[in-house]
């Protein structure tokens, strides 16, 4: 059987905790054939980013319609945006990018700003599901269709869909190894999508998932190490 197309639109992380080597794994994970656009190349690891190197605008988009025009995508997960051109030139082409996870990834946990929120809005409008954190979360108001907001206390995340909002409850971890946990939430959310789920069984299977690979994390390198992308998940899944 051929699997689902899934592709993430995102900046790349040499250490693979996050961005878009994390995303592939993801993907690989939950049986996606995951594809990419580059939207930057970050200089950073376990103990933060030091400097993000934006692509040119046309670069992104020429990427973006090299894979549209040939492959089936099923999912799409946007991650770093970079610049406001690079949010505009996807978004020029938003309605071609079937269930679409966004995840705004303004700020990094070291504290270094990846995303202006310009650049998040312009692709609300074309979301499935939006994903912040709680710092994030005001800057994407009147988000359409789902949104999750993720990093309450005690592993509590917020869910806002068409029938209300209310809580997913998860269990704390003790563990400084987090390091890319609201990449691969999303990249998760997409997965399910992609494989037909509805998106509050994506939402809540994505938790699960990601609950494990913090459970399983990798104590790799001096700072905050990546999460177990591939923890099994073909069991009750």
């Amino acid at each position: 059987m051929t699997p689902p197309v899934v592709l993430t639109i995102a900046g790349s992380d040499p250490t693979a905790g996050a961005g878009i080597q994390a995303d592939l794994k993801t993907f690989a994970a939950h049986g996606g054939y995951g594809v990419c656009v580059l939207t930057a190349v970050t200089v950073q690891n376990s103990r933060g980013v030091s400097a993000v190197h934006p692509l040119p605008a046309e670069l992104v988009t020429a990427q973006l319609f090299a894979v549209l025009e040939d492959l089936p995508v099923a999912a799409v997960k946007v991650g770093m945006l970079a610049t406001a051109e690079i949010a505009e030139a996807i978004a020029t082409v938003g309605y071609a990018l079937p269930n679409l996870v966004l995840d705004p990834v303004l700020v990094s946990s070291s504290g270094h700003r990846l995303t202006a929120t310009d650049a998040v809005r312009r692709l609300l409008p074309f979301a499935t599901v939006v994903t912040p954190n709680a710092d994030e979360a005001p800057y994407v108001t009147d988000a359409p269709q789902w949104t999750i907001v993720t990093g309450g206390d005690g592993a509590v995340d917020t869910i806002s869909g068409p029938d209300g909002t209310w809580e997913l409850a998860g269990e704390p971890v003790g563990t400084r190894n987090t390091h890319g946990t609201g990449c691969t939430f999303s990249a998760a959310i997409a997965a399910g999508l992609a494989k037909g789920r509805d998106p509050l069984a994506a939402i809540t299977r994505a938790k699960q998932y990601v609950s494990r690979a913090i459970e399983t994390s990798l104590a790799i390198g001096h700072g905050h190490g990546p999460t177990n992308h591939l923890v099994d998940v073909t069991t009750e899944w």
